[in-house]
């Protein structure tokens, strides 16, 4: 027979470490600015500006120079942790969150992610 109470079992719960999310990379949000740029936060905390004129406007940017017409490229959103754009364009997040943690580490900036 057991002596402990089920709320003791349940006890450990409560001293169980946050866990930080598997995928940090995730966004959650997104805004055009000009200049076909991206503010992004992504779902550890983690916000940056992403710059896409160099890329859209490259002789090899193939589905993404419909974005160089600003008002195509101002419809940004997030579908599934993914920046996208109407057409079924969207960009990687995991390359995007690289990228902003090298910024940030060049630039000597931290960012409180709890």
């Amino acid at each position: 027979m057991r002596t402990q109470s089920a709320a003791q079992q349940d006890s450990a719960l409560a001293v169980t470490a946050p866990r930080e999310p598997r995928m940090p990379w995730r966004v959650v949000f997104v805004q055009a600015l000009p200049g076909f740029r991206l503010q992004l936060r992504l779902v550890d905390g983690t916000e940056g500006t992403i710059e896409l004129a160099a890329m859209i406007h490259s002789s090899g940017a193939g589905v993404f120079a419909s974005l160089a017409d600003p008002g195509v490229f101002a419809q940004v959103f997030v579908e599934h942790g993914a920046v996208t754009w109407p057409g079924e364009i969207d960009l990687a997040p995991d390359a995007m969150y690289a990228t902003i943690k090298k910024d940030e580490a060049a630039e000597g900036k931290t960012y409180d992610t709890r």
